[in-house]
């Protein structure tokens, strides 16, 4: 495997992550994939050679080396490694998707027509996206630590295995080789996977709670916007015809009781076109 170009083709996403993604990305790649490249591929090398048994019956070491490690745990984190960080990948082509998006549109509307205020902005599609990235390498990263604990019956890595597999004539003693750097290796990469997983639960949190608290502060903003109407020289300085929208009505709203006991009828055709103009000139915008 290029470790070089996955590297690349990941660092992609740093620009688009919050800063938990950014600490669990420097978590892959330091603690994990580095730790991977550098030394455990070297301590797995050939470690069916290095399982020893105290018989030389054709076929009775292999046999039990496949039952004792159906799966080697270096090809294991290497599945582990590429599937945990796909997901990520989906943000990315999420992103280049708006990008291709947005140059159709300004090609047709022309170099100043915008569609997208930035389209790395997470909102939208791409908000959705991201969360469900992040359910997803949560969801892979325990998989893959319950497959590790399901086949080995634990993390913990014996000196003296026992087997007594046909085609072995009886109980044979097979030895691990180098069975405390494994385990040193094991427990290592289990525990950078456990905060890899702390990490995207941390921001699954942090993306509910901020996308709640923005829409909070989007409702109470528009409740004062309603109850709260402002006076009719502010509201024509203002450069948002939205904003004007909302309030002139709550505004401009005529006590017609009092103007027909009090006024004349050329004060009540006054009020009339006045409003009548201005919700005009309301619903225009």
């Amino acid at each position: 495997m290029d470790w070089k170009t996955f590297q690349a083709l990941l660092s992609g996403v740093n620009k688009y992550s919050t800063a938990f993604g950014r600490i669990w990305l420097s978590v892959v790649f330091v603690f994990r994939v580095l730790v991977y490249v550098v030394a455990a591929e070297r301590v797995w090398g050939d470690d069916q050679r290095d399982f020893d048994c105290n018989i030389k019956q054709p076929g009775c070491p292999n046999v039990c080396y496949d039952h004792f490690f159906p799966i080697s745990h270096i090809r294991l984190w290497a599945l582990q490694l590429i599937f945990v960080t796909c997901p990520s990948l989906m943000v990315v082509m999420h992103v280049k998707y708006r990008d291709e998006r947005e140059r159709k549109y300004r090609a047709k509307h022309g170099p100043d027509a915008k569609l997208y205020d930035d389209t790395g902005k997470k909102h939208g599609g791409l908000w959705w996206t991201y969360l469900l990235s992040l359910f997803a390498k949560t969801f892979i990263e325990v998989a893959f630590l319950y497959i590790l604990h399901h086949i080995y019956d634990s993390f913990y890595l014996p000196r003296l295995v026992k087997c007594n597999i046909y085609p072995c004539p009886n109980q044979v003693d097979c030895y691990i080789g180098r069975p405390m750097e494994k385990r040193v290796f094991t427990y290592f990469m289990v525990g950078a996977s456990a905060i890899c997983i702390v990490l995207s639960i941390c921001e699954i949190i942090y993306l509910i709670f901020k996308r709640v608290s923005s829409c909070v502060k989007r409702v109470q903003t528009c409740s004062k916007m309603h109850h709260k109407p402002l006076p009719l020289f502010l509201l024509y300085e203002q450069k948002s015809l939205s904003y004007f929208r909302t309030t002139t009505a709550l505004h401009l709203r005529l006590d017609t009781k009092r103007l027909n006991s009090s006024g004349s009828e050329h004060e009540c055709l006054s009020y009339s076109i006045i409003n009548s103009f201005l919700l005009s000139q309301t619903c225009n915008s």
